[in-house]
């Protein structure tokens, strides 16, 4: 018995260790767009300062 305790403790510590790279990627992947959107932003912005003159 004692060892489907240590299964489930192992199953539940794998899974967490999965939620824990899985919130590294999404947060490095929502780092990268936030840039990305960062960027296009600032073109828009200059493309359409350009567009009025200034």
């Amino acid at each position: 018995m004692q060892w489907i305790l240590i299964a489930a403790v192992l199953a539940a510590t794998a899974g967490l260790l999965v939620l824990g790279v899985l919130a590294v990627r999404l947060w490095a992947d929502v780092r990268t767009l936030a840039r990305e959107v960062d960027a296009a932003s600032r073109a828009l912005g200059a493309a359409a300062g350009q567009l009025t003159g200034r």
